[in-house]
């Protein structure tokens, strides 16, 4: 199979997902979301594999169909105001072996026409999650600091997610990190245009994009005493 799994058909099917977003239509074209995402995205998968274990032998690329690193394409309406029953978008997470769920630390891979990004990091971690990070910016400064304003980082990287509006419970309003410290998130954020999602050179130029985000992820599951 080629080393490019991704055709600007896949950007296509997504389009007409969003346009269409109905069981009906999905139904009527799975054999495209099967030959235009879902198999791709597990090329994918496969041929990020070997790329995730360098940066961590504890970050999973799993490439099966159902309970792997692939999400689902349906949403969970159960408690959503949203009633619409598929996602949009494509997505991929190579999370830590220790994690159970997206919140833990990981890498992410978006795809959305227009809006096609990757990320690192933790999403709405667990209370006793969150506190060990914001306990470690507190306990090591300087080391956050280190990590956060590396120029490989910074260059292409950006920090994102929530944050309280006031400082949390039990952390000194005054401190210089504070902003750090008010992220319900700790994620990072890297941009990606549709062009590069169906070059030839994705799996490259994801996987370099990912090693320049180790010392982040590193940092973080030191912070939470898991294993890098």
């Amino acid at each position: 199979m080629a080393a490019h799994p991704f055709e600007p058909a896949l950007l296509k099917f997504l389009e007409q997902l969003a346009r269409h977003n109905d069981r009906r239509w999905f139904q009527d074209h799975k054999d495209e979301y099967e030959d235009h995402v879902r198999e791709p995205a597990l090329q994918f998968i496969r041929l990020m594999a070997p790329h995730v274990r360098k940066i961590s032998p504890h970050l999973t690329a799993i490439d099966r169909k159902i309970g792997g690193s692939l999400m689902r394409v349906h949403r969970d309406v159960r408690f959503s105001k949203n009633k619409l029953p598929y996602k949009t978008n494509l997505g991929i997470q190579f999370r830590h072996e220790r994690g159970k769920d997206v919140h833990a630390p990981g890498l992410y891979f978006h795809v959305e026409p227009g809006r096609a990004f990757l990320a690192c990091g933790m999403w709405h971690p667990e209370p006793d999650a969150l506190k060990a990070v914001r306990d470690a910016i507190v306990d090591d400064p300087k080391g956050w600091k280190r990590i956060r304003d590396a120029k490989r980082f910074k260059d292409r990287w950006e920090l994102s997610g929530d944050s309280l509006k006031r400082p949390p419970r039990g952390y000194d309003a005054e401190h210089p990190l504070i902003e750090d410290l008010k992220r319900k998130s700790h994620i990072a954020v890297c941009t990606l245009t549709d062009k590069a999602v169906v070059a030839r050179d994705v799996v490259k130029n994801v996987a370099e994009l990912y090693r320049r985000a180790a010392p982040f992820l590193r940092w973080q599951a030191e912070a939470l005493r898991l294993e890098f």
